[in-house]
């Protein structure tokens, strides 16, 4: 067990949520605790940004990048959960 993670409290975990620091979404008191997101019942780890409420979720378009050297980033629409490990 980390002692760190047990000190400090999890924050609540937002309904929108980027791992862009330059997203307006970006919460990085929450970055601090390791986090899980569960897209249609399967766990995935390749998520770069969700919405609980509208039901998607963000991930990169194989290798393709855009004219900045970014991920390409496709929405998938579906069940999504998120979760502390």
């Amino acid at each position: 067990m980390n002692p760190m993670t047990e000190s400090a409290p999890r924050p609540e975990l937002p309904d929108h949520l980027s791992i862009d620091p330059r997203s307006p979404h970006h919460v990085a008191a929450v970055f601090e605790h390791e986090i899980g997101i569960r897209f249609n019942d399967k766990e995935r780890s390749d998520v770069e940004e969700y919405c609980i409420s509208e039901a998607w979720v963000k991930v990169p378009a194989g290798k393709a990048l855009d004219r900045k050297g970014r991920p390409l980033l496709i929405k998938l629409k579906g069940r999504v959960e998120a979760f502390y490990r």
